[in-house]
């Protein structure tokens, strides 16, 4: 295959979810079931695309005052394992690990022309490793000569349960379906013919990995609860389907017995409890729902005439309740950026197609939403946003604003959405040349909205849970984001302070719980023989070549949960203009740190510490957490047992442990709490339960989470009057009338799934749609002319520019 091909469509990214790709503004309308995480690779573009920046490429920073690392290489030479895939004309790779620490890992290559009219049903390959990827055994015979559809890759089991689903191509009898399961994590697989056609993955129960739901390409719901071996139809017309705790189902349904496409906002929500054996109708007149933490959302349309009201439980659909937030316009949407079982995140779209909004947190109930950040930037094209958990420290977020001069600027929040401050700029750092002013100088991070335009951006932030306090981003350093080529930076500390750790673009993994950190350069046009680690939380790098090849790098993979000491680079070498060979090499540094460590290799870190020495020093959501961490001198390995050591202390109560109540909210970076002038004087009162409640406030309520004891104790109270109010389809409205609200549930934080797979595609799916808005801070006009690739409407102003909607969308759903 000539590389050029090669490079178009052994592209390491993932395919659009079909609500992606026709921007679908409300929940998912199909299962949020996935449980594997799709992790960012390498993209390889084709001739067509336009280079973002002619100047040279930055070399990397020498790493001679950290040492070279020249005594470490013999030790990684002689554990760097190679793996040539010969004969295999693959177009598209997809990884899965099976289970957790097994070292079991199964790889899928398969191949087929991508032009309709020319398609057949291609060819697939299967291999599989029990040593991390050092070695691989050729198991493709266990296919039965099946084509496996790489659209639905490799479904892997949840916990340790060693199940495996590969979908097969049935194109003979397209009303019927195979699969091929395995039980023994990949060892043996069984054919298993269906009575419907799958059009997607099986849906795996969290705990009971015989549980299976499968959606038809008839709109159907069926269950299977023998690992597929027989199937029931639980419903016919089925729009979206998810699992609830235990044996409960959710699934939105036509009422009338019929698919429509143009449904929504006709729909029932039902319930099943006992496998679909009884049912429970929830709501009706359903546009769609979601289901993240301990909430359940549905939005309802009154009528077609009404606006979509959203309404929200933590019963499982028992009882609901209509979420108050502040008025809206018919051009808005809500998106839930992220839910657990104590509060919500929810962007409100601004008016006007601006593509920002304001995010709201709520109360413990998912009810009572309050202000949190306004100019949050949210492309309305695209439906890419940055927000981004860190996942390590409670309470901390990062994302990016949108000012009213185009400009895109980070902010952080270190209490869960009370206050957003600037990221601090990074010591080792100098503003960039394009800041108009430098006198406001800080650190920008790139994310999720630089990678769908196109940026020199290989990865967004990555943070591990038992890394704590870990952030690793790329980032300018200015006064607004830059789209000249970023940095990697590191953070040790959960975000308050920053250094840059790499120069250039860059694809990097945590490995050991944090002890060691690996990097890749990025590179689209020519080949890579060294890659960084460092043991030192990215302080000091040393290189290593690892190859003597030729070797065109295009993912850097690792088991998930950073708990491996492998790394696995994939790319392929070209023997000539018509051929490519894919290639693996695995680094295992476990033979590089090979001391386990000890008591003395860790240190006490107070989490969120600023170095005050006060009683409250450290306080964030009303305790304090001391960490036992590694300390940054100790070369040694925390190993898989590797546990988390941390100690709680609660703290007196400050404004800072509130956030501002319905109808109040913080100016600037304020903590006090104004009322809206939208709703001043105004009786606040809502509906909760089926009787009318009175919210008497002074503008503060604590935060969802927030345990702090005794200090500032504002009067708060929520009064329940004799009135009575409709729950569902005329309910009372405490501000003035919304048009129409939408939500889209797009991404939950990881804490929410159940994973214990992953699941790595090296492709690349293009979604159509409009151009999305150029809104990165005008550079200099030799800088700012080559970061664009196409634009719509010749005379829009520098600000206004557009790049082409060739943008990549992370399948979390």
């Amino acid at each position: 295959m000539a590389p050029v091909l090669m490079g178009l469509l052994a592209i390491a990214l993932f395919g659009c979810p079909r609500a992606s790709c026709d921007h679908t503004r409300d929940f998912p309308e199909l299962p949020t079931h996935r449980r594997e995480i799709f992790q960012q690779l390498a993209t390889l573009r084709g001739a067509s695309r336009v280079r973002r920046d002619a100047s040279p490429r930055l070399t990397v920073r020498e790493a001679d005052p950290c040492g070279s690392g020249t005594s470490d290489q013999g030790a990684l030479r002689q554990n760097t394992h190679q793996n040539i895939f010969e004969d295999d004309d693959g177009s598209t790779v997809t990884l899965a690990w099976v289970g957790d620490g097994t070292g079991i890992i199964l790889v899928l290559t398969t191949f087929n022309l991508p032009l309709a009219w020319l398609f057949f049903s291609g060819t697939s390959r299967l291999y599989r490793s029990e040593d991390y990827g050092k070695t691989f055994t050729d198991i493709s015979s266990r296919l039965k000569n099946y084509y496996i559809r790489k659209e639905f890759g490799i479904n892997v089991g949840p916990e340790h349960s060693q199940k495996v689903i590969l979908t097969a191509d049935e194109s003979k009898r397209p009303k019927q379906g195979i699969i091929l399961r395995s039980s023994d994590s990949g060892r043996t697989f069984h054919s298993i013919r269906l009575p419907f056609s799958p059009s997607l993955s099986m849906i795996y129960h969290s705990s009971h990995s015989d549980h299976l739901l499968a959606y038809s390409t008839d709109h159907d719901l069926w269950l299977s609860q023998n690992f597929g071996s027989t199937w029931k139809k639980i419903h016919q017309f089925v729009y979206g389907c998810s699992w609830g705790p235990g044996s409960t189902i959710f699934f939105s349904a036509h009422p009338d017995g019929f698919y429509d496409v143009n449904a929504r906002g006709v729909l029932v929500l039902k319930r099943t409890m006992d496998f679909g054996k009884t049912y429970k109708t929830l709501l009706s007149h359903v546009y769609s729902y979601g289901f993240a933490g301990r909430f359940l959302f549905a939005s309802v349309v009154n009528n077609q005439t009404q606006p979509r009201l959203v309404y929200v439980s933590v019963d499982q659909g028992d009882t609901w309740n209509k979420a108050q937030l502040p008025p809206v316009t018919h051009e808005q949407f809500y998106s839930v950026l992220a839910a657990d079982d104590e509060m919500i995140f929810m962007h409100v779209d601004d008016p006007g197609n601006t593509g920002f909004g304001t995010i709201y947190t709520s109360d413990d109930r998912g009810l009572l939403f309050s202000k949190s950040l306004e100019h949050h930037l949210f492309s309305d094209t695209s439906g890419t946003t940055d927000f981004t958990n860190v996942t390590s420290l409670r309470g901390v977020y990062i994302t990016n604003i949108l000012d009213d001069d185009n400009n895109i600027r980070s902010v952080i929040t270190f209490d869960s959405g009370g206050e957003w401050k600037p990221l601090k700029m990074p010591d080792n750092s100098q503003c960039d040349a394009t800041a108009k002013n430098p006198h406001m100088c800080n650190l920008h991070i790139h994310a999720a909205y630089s990678i769908s335009q196109t940026l020199d951006v290989p990865m967004a932030p990555l943070t591990a849970t038992n890394a704590v306090g870990l952030i690793i981003a790329h980032g300018s350093v200015g006064d607004a984001i830059s789209t000249m080529i970023p940095d990697v930076y590191v953070s040790d500390d959960g975000g308050y302070t920053w250094s840059k750790a790499l120069i250039g673009p860059h694809y990097y993994t945590i490995l050991d719980s944090g002890g060691l950190i690996v990097a890749v350069e990025s590179h689209v046009d020519k080949p890579i023989d060294i890659i960084k680690y460092s043991t030192d939380e990215g302080q000091c790098w040393k290189n290593y070549n690892f190859t003597n090849e030729t070797f065109m790098f295009v993912g850097l993979v690792s088991e998930p949960g950073t708990k491996s000491m492998n790394i696995s680079l994939w790319g392929y070498k070209t023997e000539n203009i018509y051929s490519t060979t894919w290639l693996s090499i695995t680094i295992d540094f476990e033979e590089l740190l090979t001391r386990d460590c000890e008591e003395k290799d860790y240190v006490k870190w107070l989490a969120h510490s600023i170095g005050t020495g006060t009683k409250n020093d450290g306080c964030i959501l009303g305790y304090k957490e001391t960490f036992q961490r590694l300390a940054k001198a100790s070369v040694c390995r925390n190993g898989r047992d590797y546990i988390i050591n941390k100690k709680q202390s609660f703290c007196p109560c400050t404004l800072v442990d509130y956030m501002c109540d319905f109808g109040y909210y913080r100016e600037g970076n304020s903590d006090e709490c104004k009322e809206q002038p939208d709703l001043k004087n105004r009786v606040l009162e809502f509906c909760l339960q089926g009787k009318e409640e009175l919210l008497n406030t002074e503008g503060y309520r604590k935060v969802p989470g927030d345990k702090c004891e005794g200090g500032f104790m504002p009067n708060r109270s929520e009064k329940m009057t004799n009135m009575n109010c409709e729950q569902m389809l005329s309910v009372k409205d405490p501000v003035p009338k919304i048009t129409i609200i939408i939500i889209v549930l797009s991404v939950l934080g990881a804490s929410i799934l159940m994973i214990t797979g992953i699941v790595l595609i090296f492709k690349k799916y293009v979604c159509g749609g409009r151009a999305l808005v150029y809104r990165y801070s005008v550079l200099q006009t030799n800088t700012d002319e080559v970061c664009i690739a196409e634009s719509l409407d010749g005379n829009r102003s520098n600000t206004e520019r557009t790049y082409h909607d060739d943008s990549d969308v992370d399948l979390i759903e």
